[in-house]
């Protein structure tokens, strides 16, 4: 949910009279902006990997299954022994291990993927709000332009109408014409200037409409900020700020995210020093075209070869011979009746491995190294940035209150001299000098109004409180 100061109006959606709010305006840039998806798809792909790391600590589980035909010499899987024929042979099984001990890498990379995602998600709320708060500064830029051109169109009728005076007076021979040459030269001014303001105005439209990713349209209508508050000094000072964003700001909580993670990867390398110890086990069996299965059928009586002598005659000798069928052992029969299992465990013991795991160790550590540094220079610019925008709101304060009475001094001053100018007692010169005094008091006491706005939300935005 967005934090906006009370000076700016909260709405949700279109505003009654059809004017666009600026939450639309933030919600409808958060929406379409591709960068800022981009980034979301980073923090998705980041908490991907944070999940793969922890089913790492389950076991992995595979089967396999395989067909072929063999042709002359080789081991029939059935008997294990050598035949020479053709025939077909198929195997299947499954295979499941876990990793019992690696040195607590599976540990410590889960806990390093988990703050590569939460610092991928402070990254992401880092991009939208940088977003929100570009649209608040486009949005107030247009408010500015479109007060400025009111100004200005205000000031060229002004003018407009002392031209129309002026023509009247110097008909009938009142006044010389060098006043209306004068005061038609101030109108051309102010109406040049109005030109400018107006394109400025377009401009800014522009600039907003981009942001927003949608079509510019130069009629586009904004909500109008309270004029009715009263300005008073930003209540929280630069240390105040610094202090808040190092709890609040998602770009702070990613950089210190992204060092606790390095660190981990410092952690993980070190488990390559460690022996790797893992369970394993199997179950499989195996299917020969050439396996048969006997069947008993009748018994028969068979010559031996031998012979024994009876009264000096040679008798032959018979023996009882078991008859069988062959028949061929079904796939399924073959698989269920010729399973085997293992179980087992397997350690490995790094001694030397090309300096791959010490390389890898300081690697990891500089990088860890570096990160820190990343993190502090980040503070460092952060503090910096925060100071000189405090300095630059304090500054736009002050003009503000200055401006304030040189206003109602000049318009004041004005108001005479167009009462005098108009009963002749001053000249055109003099009138015009304190015109433009007025205008331009006028339009630096908007500007610095606006400055000071923009100065404020950005010290709004180094506390986190543009956050969604």
């Amino acid at each position: 949910m967005m934090c906006i100061l009370a000076c700016v109006v909260t709405a949700s959606g279109y505003a009654q009279n059809g004017t666009l709010s600026l939450k639309q305006c933030v919600e409808t840039a958060l929406n379409n902006n591709i960068s800022v998806k981009q980034t979301g798809l980073l923090a998705e792909a980041a908490k991907a990997d944070w999940k793969k790391a922890k089913a790492n600590l389950l076991p992995d589980v595979n089967g396999n299954w395989g067909y072929g035909w063999n042709q002359g010499r080789a081991i029939d899987p059935f008997t294990n022994t050598y035949i020479d024929q053709r025939f077909s042979s198929s195997g299947a099984g499954v295979s499941a291990g876990l990793t019992l001990f690696s040195g607590l890498q599976l540990q410590n990379l889960i806990r390093q993927t988990g703050y590569a995602y939460h610092a991928s998600e402070m990254e992401w709320q880092q991009s939208k709000d940088k977003l929100t708060l570009d649209v608040i500064l486009a949005y107030l830029t247009v408010l500015n332009n479109e007060d400025t051109w009111r100004i200005m169109s205000e000031q060229a009728e002004v003018t407009h109408k002392q031209v129309e005076r002026l023509t009247v007076m110097v008909e009938k021979g009142a006044i010389g014409s060098y006043m209306l040459s004068d005061m038609k030269g101030q109108l051309a001014s102010d109406e040049l200037a109005t030109i400018n303001n107006y394109n400025a105005l377009q401009t800014a439209k522009l600039n907003l409409a981009q942001l927003m990713n949608v079509p510019y349209n130069k009629d586009i209508q904004l909500e109008r900020l309270s004029e009715a508050e009263l300005l008073e000094i930003y209540p929280v000072d630069a240390a105040g700020v610094y202090a808040a964003s190092l709890q609040n700001l998602a770009m702070v909580k990613a950089v210190d995210l992204r060092v606790k993670g390095t660190h981990k990867a410092y952690q993980v390398a070190k488990g390559g020093y460690y022996p790797y110890l893992r369970l394993n086990g199997n179950v499989n069996s195996n299917y020969s075209s050439v396996s048969n299965t006997l069947t008993p059928t009748n018994i028969t009586e068979v010559t031996t070869g031998e012979y024994v002598n009876i009264n000096g005659d040679r008798a032959p000798v018979f023996k009882e011979q078991q008859n069988y069928t062959s028949h061929k052992i079904s796939y399924n029969n073959q698989l269920k009746n010729n399973i085997g299992t293992y179980v087992g465990l397997s350690l490995n013991i790094p001694i030397f491995n090309n300096l791959q795991v010490t390389t890898n160790v300081k690697k990891a550590k500089l990088t860890a190294k570096n990160a820190e540094y990343e993190a502090e220079n980040t503070k460092i610019i952060l503090r910096q940035n925060i100071e000189k925008a405090h300095q630059d709101m304090v500054s736009s304060y002050e003009r503000y209150k200055v401006l304030q009475e040189q206003v109602v001094q000049y318009k004041e001053s004005f108001r005479s001299a167009e009462i005098r100018f108009n009963l002749g007692t001053i000249v055109s010169t003099e009138y015009l000098i304190t015109k433009n005094n007025f205008d331009r008091a006028r339009l630096n006491l908007t500007q610095t109004w606006y400055e000071y706005i923009f100065r404020t939300r950005i010290l709004d935005f180094y506390q986190g409180k543009l956050a969604l």
